[in-house]
């Protein structure tokens, strides 16, 4: 017999998730067009008011290579600020709760983080990444692979003498946007490795879109074979195939992270009408196809599927609109143009006079085969 019940057949499938909001850093960072910091407070804000709990708001890296982040401070301060804390309280949200990340890709990142620490600012949590493949990571942290596990080995420890956590990203997993295919055990020697060193949590990313849905599942497996605990992994996946969707829910991860809109990825190396260093040349021709999981789409997923999630999904699809006015452009998410499948429909695009028909016709409401039928269909023994 057919088993129908989805959570039989699926049984590592989540019942709760945490989606993550990273719009207003990863998003932003590949607009070749400044955000302004009102812009990036009022979306960091309005995440957090329509549910989120998890978000990236910021990169504290050098602000000559990356300007979209030169108002790093304002925005950490904000967040920060009595005004902000009063208004959640008013909603009912705890800003305790709401786990603020930063990006330190550097040492000296992590630096400026304590010392915003000391001002009463600073982010609960950051970030430090490392890529499995060499020559991307140089790309990202102009290190070697073993000159910055040592790098961030003091940093973490720095990190987490101050009250922060510091989160380990392992990239290229499936893959280098430079060198190509990678091997999925090195990527979970590094995850222990950034467990080793202190690190509180592991995102695990795809940061070109290499991932297919079996290998992400094959990972993952791998990753809670050895390191069990789903809490500790975070599922980072950018969409550039129009394949990441499908590795969303794989294998027992219950984080994961998105963007407004899927935007993100490289950072700019230009900027209103300067070019700026930024990473470099970037890896990719056709900007249209990067960026990450677009966040509104995911989320319509996970609450149809009827999974808890803890978000307003319609106030989520409503800043998925205003987000493309800021950015001036169209983005990548379907749900916010076609909106969430509704139980009731959309009458309004009823066409008249179905009543009218159904009562000249004899046929009470509801009807749906000729009276003369049989209750049941008989399937002709062929299709048995």
């Amino acid at each position: 017999m057919t088993e129908y019940d989805y959570w039989k057949i699926f049984p590592r499938m989540p019942k709760k998730v945490t989606l993550g909001d990273i719009t207003v850093r990863d998003g932003f960072q590949h607009l070749e067009k400044f955000i302004s910091t009102r812009a990036k407070i009022f979306y960091a804000e309005e995440m957090i008011f329509a549910g989120c709990k998890n978000i990236e708001v910021t990169n504290l890296g050098n602000p000559y290579l990356m300007p979209q982040f030169s108002d790093a401070e304002q925005v950490l301060a904000h967040l920060r600020s009595d005004r902000f804390r009063e208004r959640c309280a008013k909603k009912g949200i705890n800003i305790d709760e709401v786990c603020i990340t930063a990006v330190t890709i550097r040492e000296t990142g992590v630096d400026r983080a304590i010392e915003l620490r000391k001002k009463g600012v600073g982010p609960d949590r950051l970030l430090m990444m490392v890529s499995t493949e060499e020559e991307h990571h140089f790309a990202n942290s102009g290190c070697t692979l073993p000159q910055y596990w040592k790098e961030c080995e003091r940093a973490i420890k720095k990190c987490n003498d101050a009250g922060m956590k510091m989160c380990g990203t392992v990239s290229t997993i499936w893959g280098s946007p430079i060198a190509g295919a990678t091997e999925l055990k090195d990527a979970v020697e590094f995850t222990k490795r950034w467990l080793e060193i202190g690190a509180a949590d592991i995102e695990h990313a795809d940061h070109d879109g290499s991932a297919s849905a079996p290998q992400v599942y094959r990972y993952f497996s791998m990753i809670l074979d050895e390191i069990p605990d789903p809490r500790v992994h975070i599922a980072h996946f950018h969409e550039t195939k129009r394949v990441a969707s499908a590795s969303v829910l794989q294998a027992g991860i219950t984080h994961f992270e998105g963007t407004l809109g899927g935007m993100g990825g490289q950072p700019a190396n230009f900027l209103d009408d300067c070019p700026v260093p930024g990473t470099g040349d970037y890896y990719y021709e056709d900007p249209r196809y990067v960026g990450l999981t677009c966040l509104e789409d995911m989320l319509v997923q996970i609450d149809e599927m009827g999974i808890e999630h803890g978000y307003n999904v319609d106030r989520v699809l409503w800043l998925g609109r205003q987000v493309e006015r800021t950015v001036g452009h169209r983005l990548r998410s379907e749900a916010v143009i076609n909106g969430r499948t509704l139980k009731e429909g959309h009458p309004e695009f009823a066409r008249p006079g179905l009543k009218k028909l159904k009562e000249k016709l004899g046929e009470p409401a509801g009807q749906k085969f000729p009276a003369e039928w049989g209750k049941a269909a008989k399937l002709p023994e062929k299709y048995r």
